[in-house]
């Protein structure tokens, strides 16, 4: 899969297109995908994915954006899984937001070589957020490309959403949100070095570094967890600020793996919310943090007893 930045295309060929934020590339991406690759084999044209990063409400509201549900990295990876040939990431700064959306449309026919564009029907885009379908319908018919919406993927009459999957998420409803995803919800990312509290404690860690301050879950949870090399194992995680141990703290993802004793800092794992055990708790002292350590570490293990 080719990764260009911007609105920029070495190849002149026609490819079918398709825009978004594409957050959590939950069932309702995926099918979007899944009709751009048939529009795309139909017409013996490669598939061209554009982004944002950041999202746009990140950069307008930073304060009230939304949770990641993925990073960039994931989303490429997932792309690129879902046979994707070409991705955009185009750059949300001051100067893309003030693109107006006819600008915007024009440069997917004129810089990307668009002959086709599929888009979802609420898709909004453009200074002001004042694009839509009937706008690129419109001037598709005098730029000369193809124009498409598709519409909403529903579960259980609940319309498949990056937001939906975020609430699934935020209550603790890990089978919703893997209803919603088509697997379960997972991040990834590099082991770096904590401060070796749970080591401390009896309880050793692997802390995965977390970029984003603002996460769609918190608690402890049963996991498991692919390294390359490694194979799958299992384990418990905490997602949370520690508050016992820490004060104003940033959010950190620790993973406790079961009867594991490596060194694995620089690794790049991807952890699996299989269950959610509870939720984080300020404890009195590291003697009772400790006892509930202990406690969730039997727990998750009887999950997957009862699981295997």
């Amino acid at each position: 899969m080719q990764i260009l930045r911007g609105l920029y295309s070495p190849d002149t060929q026609p490819v079918a297109i398709t825009i978004g934020n594409f957050d959590g590339v939950h069932l309702g991406h995926q099918a979007l995908l899944a009709e751009l690759r048939l529009a795309a084999r139909a017409r013996g044209q490669q598939t061209a994915v554009v982004i944002f990063e950041p999202h746009p409400r990140e950069f307008f509201t930073p304060d009230q954006a939304p949770a990641r549900l993925t990073s960039l990295r994931e989303k490429l990876q997932y792309f690129s899984s879902l046979g994707i040939d070409r991705v955009h990431v185009c750059r949300f700064d001051a100067r893309f937001a003030q693109m107006t959306a006819t600008d915007f449309i024009k440069s997917l026919h004129e810089q990307l070589s668009a002959s086709f564009v599929l888009i979802g029907d609420d898709f909004r885009f453009g200074k002001g957020r004042i694009g839509d379908f009937a706008l690129m319908e419109k001037v598709a018919a005098v730029q000369g490309f193809e124009v498409k919406a598709m519409h909403s993927v529903l579960h259980d009459g609940v319309r498949i959403s990056s937001t939906a999957v975020r609430a699934a998420l935020a209550a603790g409803q890990l089978r919703t949100a893997q209803r919603y995803l088509g697997r379960h919800y997972s991040m990834s990312g590099r082991v770096v070095h904590g401060d070796q509290v749970g080591r401390k404690l009896g309880f050793p860690t692997a802390n995965i570094q977390v970029r984003h301050p603002r996460l769609p879950l918190s608690g402890i949870y049963v996991v498991q967890v692919h390294a390359q090399g490694l194979g799958v194992l299992q384990g418990a995680a905490s997602m949370g600020v520690r508050p016992t141990v820490k004060s104003d703290a940033k959010p950190t993802l620790e993973v406790h793996l079961f009867e594991f004793d490596q060194q694995i800092y620089g690794k790049h794992l991807r952890v699996e919310f299989l269950q959610k055990l509870r939720d984080e708790a300020k404890y009195p002292d590291l003697a009772t943090l400790t006892k509930h350590i202990a406690m969730d570490v039997e727990n998750a293990k009887e999950w997957f007893a009862q699981h295997d």
